[in-house]
């Protein structure tokens, strides 16, 4: 029962946080922002909003820097869209499973071109 209900939160969040870092903050203040996964506390009043940001290192980090200056709005924002007996405390944490699996496939691609035809 508590992790459905875990799971729909989470669900929930994904697409409300997302939802709202799209209304509400400019791609030229934060980059292009996706919300890969959200992980909800045990006792649902916390949660870890795990992002990627396209755009180079400079565009990454002023980005999270931007989110982690607004979280208590976007927090309060989420609150307003969202029904749920606590709004969670968010914070924000940058992915890097987006570059991890760029990387593999570049090397992927390396290793295609430098092997000989067969």
């Amino acid at each position: 029962m508590q992790n459905r209900r875990h799971e729909r939160v989470r669900e929930l969040l994904i697409r409300a946080v997302g939802e709202v870092i799209r209304k509400e903050l400019s791609i030229e203040e934060t980059g292009l922002v996706n919300v890969n996964d959200v992980v909800v506390g045990s006792d649902m009043h916390s949660a870890v909003v795990f992002v990627s940001i396209l755009g180079d290192e400079a565009q990454r980090k002023k980005g999270m820097s931007t989110l982690r200056k607004k979280r208590k709005y976007l927090q309060t924002m989420v609150a307003q869209n969202v029904l749920l007996k606590y709004s969670p405390a968010l914070r924000f944490q940058f992915d890097q499973a987006m570059e991890r699996g760029n990387r593999v496939l570049q090397l992927i691609e390396e290793l295609e071109k430098n092997s000989p035809e067969e």
